[in-house]
């Protein structure tokens, strides 16, 4: 198959573009590098700079390659700045989408995965969370997630596109052969923060709060390898090409980790004591956040493989070590 990739340039991107052509697909990878790095992406690889909120420079793409489906990663993502700047957010992954959508509608292509968040549910009303809970974001980001997820379904209906929208937890880890990894500035992610402890750019990893009610009293999250998340964005692919109707499904492990549970099982991988220091609560932080995917497992025939934290740090550790400064 033909995959166009946007975002094929960032973490999660970047990951899915290997293994679609570990499997001898076709990929054009877009992608404007605001957030994305040109060594991330596979040599293989076709690629074109450029922003989906240009329509001509869509147009071009798709007059240019001919697809057989979209993967669509290319958004911003970072929580705490969604809510200092929602305009941002509303402009790249709102209007970003639209831009997308009406020249996918022109050209005639009519299957797109998209990759949401857990950011749609806002609070759980239980875990582990299903697809069927209800959508109350509790930030920008995933409001415009949510948004776009919905723009997907009445495009559907207008126009017979077929969309799947895969919302997941915690992305992490590398992939096996240490070429690509995690790489964000400013870094959110607590597997990255913490190994940057080891890698000597910070002195300690900061716990926010320990009064939760759970085991220890740290948030509990669910941690899926890129890999796998790679994986299910490649079998939503096959599910749509095989006539799948347009779907949500959730990803994750079904199993949560606590984050002094994650830094403990750094402490092994790394061999390095890895001071930590506890400090306040952050608002909004819910305690537990899991997910029930037997959704995707069924329909999708999705199966994590690289489930085990050990596992998962290891990847992440193996690319950190050697890429202190993540691609520079």
């Amino acid at each position: 198959m033909r995959i166009l990739v946007l975002g094929g340039a960032g973490y999660i991107g970047s990951h899915t573009v290997y293994e679609l052509i570990a499997r001898g697909d076709e990929v054009i990878v877009v992608d404007n590098l605001e957030t994305g790095h040109r060594e991330a992406v596979h040599k293989d690889a076709i690629f074109y700079e450029g922003d989906i909120r240009d329509r001509a420079f869509v147009d071009f793409v798709f007059e240019k390659q001919k697809v057989d489906a979209v993967i669509h990663f290319a958004a911003n993502s970072l929580v705490g700045e969604s809510m200092e700047n929602p305009l941002k957010y509303y402009d790249n992954n709102v209007c970003g989408t639209k831009v997308l959508l009406e020249s996918m509608v022109a050209h005639g292509i009519d299957k797109i995965v998209f990759s949401s968040t857990a950011a749609t549910y806002g609070e759980p009303e239980r875990i582990p969370i299903l697809e069927t809970d209800k959508t109350e974001p509790t930030n920008t980001y995933g409001e415009t997630k949510l948004s776009m997820e919905k723009m997907f379904k009445w495009t559907g209906r207008a126009h017979g596109l077929r969309f799947v929208s895969l919302r997941y937890f915690n992305a992490c880890g590398a992939d096996e052969t240490g070429c690509i990894g995690e790489a964000h500035a400013p870094e959110t992610h607590l597997i990255p923060l913490i190994l940057q402890v080891p890698n000597g750019k910070r002195d300690y990893i900061s716990i926010f709060g320990d009064t939760y009610p759970t085991k220890d009293g740290t948030c509990v999250r669910d941690y899926i390898h890129v890999t796998d998340l790679a994986a299910a964005h490649i079998l939503a692919v096959k599910y749509l090409v095989d006539g799948g109707e347009s779907n949500i499904f959730n990803l994750g492990n079904g199993v949560g980790f606590t984050v002094k549970e994650v830094i403990e099982t750094a402490r092994k991988v790394t061999g390095h004591e890895i001071p930590a220091k506890v400090e306040g609560i952050r608002a909004g932080d819910p305690a537990v956040l899991v997910a029930s995917s037997e959704k995707a497992r069924t329909v999708l025939g999705w199966n994590p493989v690289h489930n085990e934290l050990e596992e998962i740090i290891a990847s992440a550790w193996n690319w950190h070590k050697n890429h202190k400064d993540g691609y520079q």
